[in-house]
């Protein structure tokens, strides 16, 4: 029990680190007075640009990643990786390096998909760009494909 407590204090403290604040900080921007007011994803891209978006998504697809491997990198049994990642989700939404602020935790929640099932991952990406490509809408894109994943792994079973 002690084992799944530290895992999820672990992933709350990965999904707080603030990737998108500390890239703007190298931009000398305040995420938070420019754009949305949101520390995530896309308010870094539409403020500092595709390579400090890249930079922040790729950060913050690992902070899902890392949160959700733990149970099977350090051999723990009796608990679902998912539930360790959603500490790192509620870490990225409710930062406490952040005074509890964050980001919506798309890409988190992208990066902890992928360390669970890399297919459904591919998946997911195909949607999110296909809505992307239809709607120019990224909130849209994202609420549309996670239902749309949801019931695609119902009805099949893919996996490595």
């Amino acid at each position: 029990m002690i084992e799944i407590i530290i895992m999820l204090l672990v992933a709350y403290l990965l999904g707080s680190i603030p990737s998108g604040v500390l890239v703007a900080k190298h931009f000398n921007k305040d995420l938070h007075q420019e754009g949305s007011g949101n520390t995530g994803t896309t308010n870094t891209f539409r403020v500092l640009g595709v390579k400090a978006g890249v930079l922040v998504l790729c950060m913050d697809l690992l902070k899902g990643t890392l949160a959700t491997l733990q149970p099977i990198v350090f051999h723990v049994q009796g608990i679902n990786p998912l539930i360790i990642g959603l500490g790192a989700i509620l870490g990225h939404t409710f930062s406490v390096f952040d005074h509890f602020r964050g980001g919506k935790a798309v890409a988190t929640s992208a990066g902890m998909l992928l360390a669970y099932n890399p297919s459904y991952f591919l998946i997911a990406c195909c949607l999110f760009i296909f809505f992307i490509y239809v709607s120019s809408m990224v909130s849209f894109s994202s609420i549309v494909s996670s239902p749309l994943l949801v019931i695609i792994s119902l009805f099949t079973t893919i996996g490595f």
